[in-house]
C-alpha cells in the first residue's frame, strides 16, 4: 500500500510544472500483461532455442542473414503486443498530456499503447520505434496486415515486390531513429520543469540525460517503479509501486484536489 502522502506530493510536483517529460519503459506495459523483454516472467531468458544470445537473434544483421530466424522471435514480440491493451497507466499519462500542453512522452516501448491510449502523437517520442505497420525493405511499401502475417509462414513477404517485410523497430546493432533523437534533444535543450520516470530501469544514456539535466537546472525528478534503479539516487521522489496502481491516483490528485 502506497502512502497517500507520497501520491499527493507527486501530484503537487507535477501540478506546478509546465514542461514535463514522462519517460516510460517495459514495466508500464508489463501491467497490461505484456511480457518484459527478458528475465523472470519475461519473453526471453537470454538464449534462444538455437543456442544464440537473444541480442544476436533479434539483430539487424540477423534479419539480413537469416530473416526466418529473426522473424521467429520478432513474431513472438508482435503477438504479445497484439494480445494486450493499454492500461490505466497509459490512460493517465494521456490525460496528463491533454491537461498539460507541454507534456512530452519518451517511451522505450514498441507496443504502440501510448498512441492507442490517446497520447498526442506530436509529443510522443518512440525512441525504439513501434511494431506496426510493417514495411518492405526492398521497395518501401507499407503493409498494415500485421496480424495476418503473424498467422502465416515467416518471414512475411511484400505483396508488391516479394521483398521481406520488417517492423519499424530498432533491432540490436541498429541505430536509433534520427528523427526521434532530434525531437528528444531539441526538447532537452528547451529544458523541463519535471521529469517522471515510469517502469524503466533507466540504463540508457538517452534516458538518464534528461533526468540529470533537469535535476541540475533546478527541475524536479520523480520515479515510479517497483524496485530502485540506477537513477533512484537522483530522484526528488521515488514511489516503489506498479504504475498501474499509482499513476491514475497521482493524476487524479493533480486535477481534482
Amino acid at each position: 500500500m502506497v502512502d497517500p502522502q507520497l501520491l499527493r506530493q507527486a501530484a503537487a510536483m507535477l501540478r506546478q510544472a509546465r514542461r514535463i517529460l514522462v519517460i516510460t519503459g517495459a514495466g508500464l506495459s508489463a501491467d497490461s500483461g505484456l511480457p518484459t523483454y527478458r528475465g523472470l516472467g519475461g519473453l526471453y531468458n537470454g538464449v534462444t532455442a538455437e543456442g544464440l544470445p537473444i541480442e544476436e537473434a533479434l539483430s539487424g544483421p540477423m534479419l539480413q542473414q537469416d530473416p526466418a530466424l529473426c522473424w521467429k522471435y520478432l513474431a513472438q514480440l508482435g503477438r504479445a503486443c497484439l494480445g494486450a491493451q493499454p492500461n490505466a497507466g497509459h490512460a493517465a499519462i494521456a490525460r496528463l498530456q491533454q491537461e498539460k500542453p507541454e507534456c512530452w512522452v519518451l517511451t522505450q516501448n514498441i507496443d504502440g499503447y501510448h498512441r492507442q491510449a490517446g497520447s498526442a502523437p506530436e509529443r510522443l517520442i518512440e525512441i525504439h520505434g513501434h511494431f506496426s505497420p510493417l514495411y518492405c525493405q526492398a521497395c518501401g511499401a507499407v503493409d498494415e496486415n500485421l496480424e495476418a502475417h503473424l498467422a502465416a509462414p515467416l518471414p512475411p513477404l511484400c505483396s508488391r515486390c516479394g521483398g521481406i517485410l520488417r517492423p519499424p523497430v530498432v533491432l540490436f546493432e541498429e541505430r536509433l531513429p534520427e528523427a526521434a533523437l532530434d525531437d528528444l534533444y531539441e526538447q532537452i535543450e528547451r529544458g523541463f520543469d519535471a521529469v517522471l520516470c515510469v517502469g524503466t530501469t533507466a540504463s540508457f544514456p538517452y534516458i538518464q540525460e534528461p533526468v540529470l539535466r533537469t535535476r541540475a537546472s533546478g527541475g524536479v525528478t520523480l520515479e515510479i517503479n517497483p524496485e530502485p534503479t540506477v537513477l533512484s539516487a537522483w530522484m526528488d521522489l521515488c514511489i516503489e509501486a506498479r504504475a498501474l496502481d499509482v499513476l491514475p491516483k497521482v493524476i487524479s490528485h493533480i486535477f481534482f484536489d
